[in-house]
Order: structure tokens, then C-alpha cells, then sequence
């Protein structure tokens, strides 16, 4: 018995000394991986900076100026969406979306943002191989937007074999070839059709996603909703019941993902109509709604402004503090509306 509690007291000595031993080692070892954490801190704030707005008609110009062509009909739209793309890409700290290590891993509202943007860029891609680029539902799809489209629409937390940004440059390869073959006089198998009809069909797309967003941004302080899904048709049905009234709340996890994924959409939104000025300025100007395309994007770059709170905010709608999803409702609900009236503008003969 004497000699195992020898043994044990030898044991707890050698670990004592070996212990003492790498102390100098342990401390420089802590102090690297405090350096890079700290480090880490440093490098999240710039990555989750959001990116500035640029001008559509100056980088449409750029890109005619690099191709040495003039821009046609639907050179600014596709210029704006390779832009919007690449500044997805490109801006500090690259495409967060997929991280696995810090400071990427770590953080959570520019991941939302650049959703919100990616979403607008699936969106308008898909428009335009299915509808800007086609004369007719009958007409061939072009072969590079039938290449871009699905690049496009990549998962987008891939991080290898292959990469979300891999295939996200690949879609964006397909768009520049896209434009250099749309500003080409000597070839006319790439077109960009500037019609109300096609400009229709794609805002009604993003009124549905706005009035998805607007819903969802509401919810963060909770309410008692009637449930209208079957409205308006009394044959209508659906597949399993659902209760007269329903309460809908984001759960506070989500509300600043929510908040960021708008300001996202926002962001892209309010370039991609700018452009739409551009290349459909004779279908606004007839249709009598180019003023109506400037209240909304006024109103989606109102939605910019910057955040002086640390976090943000969930108070109630009447309360003390601020609720900044309540704030961000309010102008994608405004910009909304406006989507709908523009839509009615532009079916009237």
C-alpha cells in the first residue's frame, strides 16, 4: 500500500516538473491563438461592411468601353447583374456564405445580406433566359443565359468540389459572354427584348418576394393573423387544414437574420431597376411609369441607411425602444405597393 502511494506521489511530481517545463511554451503557444483571435475580431468588423452603391450606367459604360462597342437595349441590366455578382464575390472577405473557419464562421449578418442578393441574382437570371432573351415562348433559349441560370442557382454553402464561387464565376463567365455576343453588330443571336410584358412578369416575381420579406419582418414582435389563404375563391381547397387564426412570430434567433436578408435584397433591387430606367426608359416613358419606378427605388435605398445601433433592435410597435424590422417593413411594404401600381401601368395599352 506504501509503495503504490509512493508511485503516486513520483507521478504527481513528474507532472509537476513537466508541467513547469513547457510553461514558457504553454504562454507562447496561449499567446498566438489570443493574437489570432484578436486578429479575427479585427477582420469580421471590415468583412461585415456592406458594399456601397455604385453607379449602373458608369459600369455599363466601363464594360463598352473594355469591349470597345456602344451599349445596346439590355447592356446596362446584364452589365448591373454581372456587377451585383461579382460584388458578391469580390467584396471584403470574399463570399462568407460557406466559411468553416473564423472570422467568417463567426459571423452572421453579412451571410444574411449576401442571400438577399444572391436571391435577386437567381431571380433576374432566370428572367433573363426565360423571358428578356426570348422573342416568343417558342423561340430558343440563348446558350450561354442556359448555362448561367443554374450556375447561379448553386447551393450556396458549398465550400469544395466544387465551391459555391466557383460555380457562381462560372455563371458570371456565361453572363460576359452573353453581353460581348448582345453588343456584337455582326451577329444577332443574342438578344435583350425590352417589352412590358417581360418586364411584367419579372416585377411580379419580386412583388411575391417582398411581400414574403415584408411578412416575416412584421413577425418579429408577433401577432394574431386570420388565415386568408383560400380568399377570394370560395372553390378553392388546399391540402391539409389549417386553423381560422394562426400566430405568427419570428423567433428572436432569426430577426436579425430576417433584417439583413432585406437590406440584402434591398441593395440588389435598387441596382437592377436602376438599369431597368435605362434599357426600358421608351416602355416607361409610354406607359407613363417612369415616375413610379423612381418612388420605389427611393424607397429600397432609404432601406440603406446606416445602422448606428450595435444590434438590432426588437422593441414593440408602440414601445420605448426602436423595432428596426418594423422600420425595414415599412419601406419593402411601400416599394411593394408601388411594384403592384407599376405592374397595372405597364398592362394598360
Amino acid at each position: 500500500m506504501s509503495g503504490l502511494k509512493d508511485r503516486m506521489a513520483d507521478g504527481k511530481e513528474r507532472l509537476r516538473d513537466w508541467w513547469a517545463d513547457g510553461g514558457l511554451m504553454r504562454g507562447g503557444l496561449l499567446t498566438l491563438v489570443g493574437i489570432y483571435l484578436l486578429g479575427a475580431v479585427v477582420v469580421g468588423i471590415y468583412w461585415s461592411q456592406e458594399p456601397e452603391f455604385f453607379s449602373v450606367k458608369a459600369e455599363a459604360q466601363n464594360r463598352a468601353d473594355e469591349l470597345g462597342v456602344e451599349p445596346v437595349v439590355g447592356f446596362t441590366t446584364t452589365a448591373t447583374l454581372m456587377k451585383i455578382t461579382d460584388t458578391l464575390l469580390h467584396k471584403p472577405g470574399g463570399y462568407l456564405n460557406n466559411d468553416l473557419f473564423p472570422p467568417g464562421v463567426w459571423l452572421d449578418n453579412i451571410p444574411r445580406w449576401e442571400f438577399g442578393v444572391l436571391v435577386q441574382v437567381r431571380d433576374f437570371s432566370r428572367a433573363l433566359r426565360k423571358d428578356f432573351s426570348r422573342s416568343q415562348s417558342q423561340s430558343t433559349e440563348d446558350k450561354d443565359l442556359s448555362i448561367a441560370e443554374p450556375q447561379l442557382h448553386f447551393d450556396a454553402r458549398s465550400w469544395a468540389i466544387p465551391s459555391s464561387e466557383s460555380e457562381y464565376r462560372r455563371g458570371l463567365e456565361a453572363l460576359e459572354r452573353y453581353l460581348e455576343r448582345l453588343s456584337d453588330e455582326d451577329t444577332s443571336d443574342a438578344q435583350f427584348y425590352a417589352r412590358a410584358d417581360n418586364l411584367r412578369q419579372w416585377l411580379f416575381d419580386v412583388e411575391t418576394r417582398l411581400g414574403s420579406l415584408s411578412q416575416r419582418l412584421s413577425a418579429s414582435i408577433g401577432k394574431r393573423q386570420i388565415n386568408t389563404d383560400l380568399a377570394g375563391d370560395p372553390a378553392a381547397t388546399q391540402s391539409t387544414p389549417t386553423a381560422d387564426e394562426q400566430e405568427v412570430k419570428t423567433p428572436w434567433t432569426e430577426i436579425d437574420d430576417v433584417f439583413y436578408e432585406a437590406r440584402g435584397t434591398a441593395w440588389a433591387l435598387a441596382h437592377i431597376l436602376r438599369a431597368i430606367e435605362v434599357d426600358f426608359r421608351d416602355v416607361l416613358e409610354k406607359k407613363n411609369a417612369l415616375v413610379s419606378l423612381r418612388q420605389i427605388i427611393r424607397e429600397l435605398e432609404a432601406t440603406q441607411e446606416p445602422m448606428w445601433s450595435p444590434m438590432i433592435l426588437n422593441g414593440s410597435g408602440f414601445g420605448v425602444f426602436a423595432n428596426h424590422s418594423l422600420v425595414m417593413a415599412s419601406y419593402i411594404s411601400r416599394a411593394n405597393a408601388a411594384i403592384l401600381d407599376l405592374r397595372e401601368l405597364l398592362s394598360q395599352g
